[in-house]
């Protein structure tokens, strides 16, 4: 991963955390209704799947979807104002926090369905082989859907119509309370790929190098007529499943406490910057104060924005054929 690119995507990393930092307030204020669902934690699968991915690509997220988003290039008012139900979102407020759409930036879906997007995206594939356009979908899913059947026969199909798609498992350790290691019968997810003759690959999805060299070479296969690839990235999530949610009768406190300490994505990625002389603190701070001042910007855009009216529902919801 060149330098230019690692300094880049570390930043990328920084705005993901900063953002879902800024909801969670925001959340806690009352400001942002249903659940939110945080992706503090597996900041570099975002930052190093998209990194080499354009607006013309097709992304189908998840409920977790704002790292996506993000690293996709969306916009912290829209977003912001999206995730308070207002207008001015991206959504002009009907989607919310867990159906956020940006077709303009790529990611075309984001929804609540466990496993949702998987179909969508190998539908995506078929369409971008029969045009021939060179563009590469992408669905991630967490541990949960990773056993759900439409992944099987998405897999299936992608490998026999060798279909430009890159299956990315999110594997954070638990499907909202149930332990992967109880819910799933091999210890690497990606060994299950072999069944469908695609490359099944497991990385360590806190380290952003790792997920992008992976990623990267998924994407080139991808565009070159190869075929589709699973991708696992074991991470974990440092927050609940979702605010508010009851976590500490399914894990300890101190098993988080050491992922943030010593296994955290944004500080091994900051710590091997300044290794390489690529970064000081100075720096960081700055770039940390920019994202804050345009966090604090976005929160205002988005509390100045009004609610949908009724008129939104028969105009962008429901309609008489």
């Amino acid at each position: 991963m060149e330098d230019a690119k690692l300094l880049r995507q570390y930043e990328v990393m920084l705005r993901e955390r900063y953002f879902v930092l800024e909801q969670c307030t925001q959340n806690a204020k009352g400001k942002i209704h249903g659940y939110l669902h945080c992706y503090t934690g597996e900041e570099a699968i975002a930052a190093g799947i998209c990194a080499d991915l354009t607006p013309k690509d097709t992304v189908f997220s998840t409920h977790r979807a704002e790292g996506h988003l993000v690293s996709m290039g969306a916009r912290f008012d829209r977003m912001m104002a999206e995730s308070f139900g207002r207008v001015d979102g991206y959504g002009k407020g009907l989607g919310g926090v867990m159906h956020m759409s940006v077709p303009e930036i790529g990611l075309v879906h984001s929804n609540g369905v466990v496993g949702g997007g998987i179909g969508l995206a190998v539908g995506a594939a078929l369409a971008h082989r029969y045009r021939k356009d060179g563009r590469v979908a992408v669905a991630f899913f967490g541990d949960g859907a990773s056993s759900h059947g439409v992944l099987y026969e998405g897999m299936n199909l992608a490998s026999v119509w060798k279909l430009p798609v890159i299956f990315v498992l999110e594997n954070n350790g638990f499907a909202i309370s149930s332990p992967a290691s109880k819910m799933i019968s091999v210890a690497d997810v990606a060994r299950r790929a072999d069944g469908f003759s695609l490359p099944g690959i497991t990385v360590d999805g806190n380290d952003l190098v790792a997920v992008y060299e992976a990623a990267s070479a998924a994407i080139r296969r991808a565009r070159t007529g190869e075929g589709p690839t699973f991708l696992e990235c074991k991470t974990y999530r440092t927050r609940g499943h979702n605010e508010g949610d009851p976590q500490w009768y399914y894990r300890t406190r101190e098993e988080v406490k050491d992922w943030e300490q010593n296994r955290d994505p944004v500080k091994r990625c900051k710590a091997l910057l300044i290794s390489k002389g690529l970064l000081t603190e100075e720096k960081d701070k700055a770039m940390i104060d920019a994202i804050k001042k345009e966090l604090a910007e976005a929160v205002a855009f988005a509390d100045a924005s009004l609610y949908p009216g009724e008129e939104y529902l028969e105009k962008y919801v429901w309609k008489e054929q």
